[in-house]
């Protein structure tokens, strides 16, 4: 390649890059692999250190990338440089040499600095470019395992990670309804909520602070290594990462352990850190443009397997994204069969030129997700679709930034009905035992169900039900009798399962009980007076009366409540809301716990269960929440003394401790 060629080349190569960082970090999208993003950085860094060219928006010369939301900004007191790499044990080995060093995860998330006067959390910023970051002071004092307080009184900086484990990961996708907005990985989950405008989402998201490095402790003795200062921190009350210390013989051993143990660790890595322990040592090394001298991280040399590509799946979504899926011959990666990988959108299905019986390079990226690495054969002969897969609706490219998605254009798509349906026939909604997403597709599919009238004229289709595969006779009846039974259900649990935004269970309560179960009042009803319903507000009461502006929203809802018995929530009697409890009965004010927040967590012997609690609280026009906050009044505990995070929580942030004795205490009137 000529000099001129090399020089297009290094600039072709930092514009794709850059494109791929700026959809991965930016806007959570992956338009290119990490396995070709590290082959094309690889590419560039040769190129620029053969030629000695070096684009000032290289991504080899930049650390970080633009930063984008309305958080303050504020510069770093020291750069927050990258690290060098490698994927060779051995050229960890040799780059420790006769060292000891400190070998620790290199945790995937958001890299945070924290600064702490007077033992207390003062500052809180994000690395962003390097040069500048987001102040996060307010998110970060949501992190559910961050020391608020610590022993230490002098200023103390260090720098962390802030994750979301794989369970939380899991969880919190499962509870989004709409497949679309789910998030890809919890780097993407753990940005957006570090970066959150609001700390209660940050909060409710259960976002960890994994310490990586001591920066500096004002007018402390320091222990001379990394090991030394892992445990000092430790001692301060902060979790460190995981870490061994190792000499360069005991370099390969080292990481084959924690390679053994990637899959059974909940929070999510992409490689590993080397430093010397010695810090004084690799503070002497200094620096280059971009990477300190005293450590360098190891990225898993993935494992790749040849098969043969059988299809590409085009699965539809409830927003009417297709998404395509490559079926392969089963191989085995990292101990496990695969035989499907993600491709996100079209441009990749283009770029890697995918045809059907195409010999195809697949891996693990992280040893977790299944993806393409390379196509061998690059046959191209993968037909875009022209047909949604499941209405056979007119299917369209689309441009979303710099990736091609397709999109099918019918409206009526049984597809993005079906998160609809989950969430009607969910158990704080109708409660339709039974229907699961699985079964719920596949009645859409029959064209069984349309709308939600529908959950209760199955009947109709019993035959064709009974052909289902799992289904038969029983199973059918079963599920016709559970939707008979969904028939008698609460007003509020029917406005709940319609998906307004923004109104969860508690919320439909309350406007339930505002207008009676009226559903004529309850779909006319104006955002004033909604936005006076305690709890409610503009914003939701905004969102309320658009979602019944829809003409078509509000019929298909009218004629679901034609289909439904609902059950009248008893007036209160003069003097008060008559509660019963572990027997006896109480005659209480219907405004007794107003303005009161309240946390359930343990074990309940007075109660059924802690739903009836809750029910009890809402009753009374209190309020429940799934996590410890600032604006929690009580944590019900029965386990006063649990060393659980959420009483370690309510005692960081003096919230009073109760059992359910103290709780019924609280009631003044008894019979």
């Amino acid at each position: 390649m000529e000099a001129k060629d090399k020089a297009v080349r290094i600039r072709e190569l930092t514009e794709e890059l850059n494109k791929a960082a700026y959809a991965y970090y930016q806007q959570g999208r992956e338009i290119m692999s990490n396995l070709e993003y590290d082959r094309l950085y690889d590419e560039l860094a040769a190129l620029e250190e053969e030629t000695g060219i070096r684009l000032s928006s290289s991504p080899s010369a930049r650390v970080g990338y633009e930063l984008l939301s309305e958080l303050p900004r504020e510069k770093h007191e020291s750069p927050m440089l990258s690290l060098d790499k490698t994927k060779s044990p051995d050229a960890l080995a040799a780059w420790l040499g006769d060292r000891e060093g400190v070998l620790s995860w290199k945790l995937d998330g958001i890299t945070v600095v924290l600064t702490y006067e007077g033992g207390q959390l003062k500052k809180a910023v994000t690395r962003g470019n390097g040069e500048i970051g987001e102040v996060v002071t307010g998110n970060a004092a949501a992190f559910e395992n961050l020391p608020l307080r610590i022993p230490f009184s002098g200023k103390l900086i260090l720098r962390g990670e802030a994750v979301i484990s794989y369970p939380d990961f899991e969880r919190i996708n499962e509870e989004i309804p709409d497949v679309d907005a789910r998030y890809k990985n919890p780097r993407n989950l753990t940005s957006g909520s570090v970066r959150q405008l609001d700390p209660a989402v940050t909060r409710s998201r259960h976002v960890r602070l994994v310490v990586f490095q001591l920066v500096s402790a004002e007018g402390e003795e320091l222990p001379g290594t990394f090991s030394g200062r892992f445990e000092w921190l430790k001692r301060q009350g902060f979790e460190t990462v995981e870490y061994v210390k190792c000499t360069g013989e005991e370099i390969p051993r080292a990481v084959e352990r924690f390679k053994e143990h990637v899959a059974s660790n909940e929070l999510p890595s992409d490689g590993l850190v080397l430093a010397y322990d010695d810090i004084a040592y690799g503070l002497s090394l200094g620096r280059t443009a971009k990477f300190p001298r005293g450590s360098i991280a190891f990225k898993w040399q993935d494992e790749t397997a040849e098969t043969v590509l059988r299809g590409i799946e085009w699965s539809a979504s409830r927003t009417g994204l297709i998404n395509p899926v490559a079926l392969f011959d089963p191989v085995e990666l990292e101990g496990t069969s695969v035989s499907r990988a993600s491709v996100h959108n079209v441009s990749i299905v283009k770029e890697l030129e995918l045809g059907i019986g195409d010999r195809i390079l697949v891996y693990k990226a992280n040893m977790i997700i299944p993806q393409i690495a390379e196509n061998l054969d690059r046959s191209g002969n993968a037909r875009i679709p022209e047909k949604c897969p499941v209405c056979g609706g007119h299917a369209v490219i689309r441009r979303d930034n710099e990736a091609e998605t397709l999109y099918c254009t019918n409206a009526a798509c049984p597809a993005k009905k079906l998160k609809s349906f989950a969430l009607m026939v969910s158990r704080d909604a109708l409660n339709i035992e039974g229907l699961s997403e699985m079964t719920l597709e596949k009645l859409i599919q029959l064209g069984c169900l349309k709308e939600f009238a529908d959950l209760f004229h199955l009947d109709a289709h019993k035959e064709r039900i009974t052909e289902l595969e799992g289904f038969g006779e029983k199973s059918c009846e079963n599920l016709l009798q559970a939707a008979e039974k969904a028939r008698d259900t609460d007003f509020y649990r029917m406005l709940y399962g319609l998906g307004i935004p923004g109104i969860g269970l508690a919320g439909a309560r309350l406007i339930a009980r505002h207008f009676h179960d009226d559903f004529g009042a309850v779909s006319s009803a104006g955002e004033e007076e909604l936005s006076a319903i305690r709890n409610i507000g503009s914003v939701l009461a905004a969102g309320f009366t658009a979602y019944f502006a829809d003409a078509d929203r509000r019929a298909e809802a009218e004629r679901l409540c034609a289909e439904l018995r609902f059950r009248k929530e008893e007036a209160p009697e003069e003097g008060g809301v008559r509660v019963e409890i572990a027997g006896r009965e109480y005659l209480l004010p219907p405004d007794l716990l107003a303005d009161k927040t309240f946390v359930i967590t343990g074990d309940v012997h007075l109660f059924r269960n802690r739903k009836e609690v809750s029910e009890v609280i809402e009753r009374l026009g209190g309020k429940t929440s799934g996590s410890v906050s600032s604006k929690t009044s009580y944590l019900i505990n029965n386990d006063l003394l649990s060393g659980s995070a959420k009483n370690q929580k309510a005692a960081q942030l003096g919230i009073p401790v109760i059992s359910e004795e103290a709780f019924i205490a609280m009631f003044p009137e008894r019979p």
